[in-house]
């Protein structure tokens, strides 16, 4: 597959199908956090039923390059800002911008919506996300710990929209 094709953002509407391939692209692109990130990811718990009834609470949006899904980002309205949960782009498609027109995406829903901020939580072993979230326009607002961990284990990152 070409890489330099162009890349379509679309929403995830009740009559989609493509729930297996979604599932795929989320487990692949959160492989390397196996090992990585204590403890595991959640990615590990889904299902495609799981991903269509988390898109029957929350708004989601897949990326298409040609008829492949190359990436996807789900985001739950809270009442003052959207949560951000499970961005992930295919890893033969990392670094091209996929990631963030898909949080552009939801920037856009924010605002349409009447949102003033987004926010989403990533794993405190994972520096090159904090990094990357921060040039979105991110900034850390707090550290908490998984159920049983007397460590933080995550950090919540927020983007005020204007």
């Amino acid at each position: 597959m070409d890489k330099t094709e162009t890349v379509s953002i679309a929403r995830i509407h009740a009559d989609f199908e493509r729930w297996d391939d979604v599932l795929a692209l989320i487990l692949l692109a959160f492989a390397p956090m196996d090992g990585v990130i204590d403890p595991a990811s959640s990615a590990h718990l889904l299902t495609a039923d799981g991903l269509r009834d988390k898109a029957g609470r929350e708004t989601g949006f897949v990326a298409l390059g040609g008829d492949r899904i190359v990436g996807c980002v789900f985001a739950l309205e809270r009442i003052d800002s959207f949560y951000v949960g499970k961005l992930a782009v295919a890893p033969d498609r990392q670094g091209q911008g996929i990631g963030r027109r898909l949080m552009q995406t939801i920037e856009e829903l924010a605002l349409n919506r009447g949102k003033p901020a987004i926010e989403l939580q990533t794993r405190i072993e994972l520096t090159g996300n904090h990094a990357a979230f921060a040039r979105l326009g991110f900034h850390e607002t707090k550290r908490t710990a998984h159920e049983g961990y007397s460590r933080p284990t995550s950090i919540t990152m927020r983007k005020s929209l204007s």
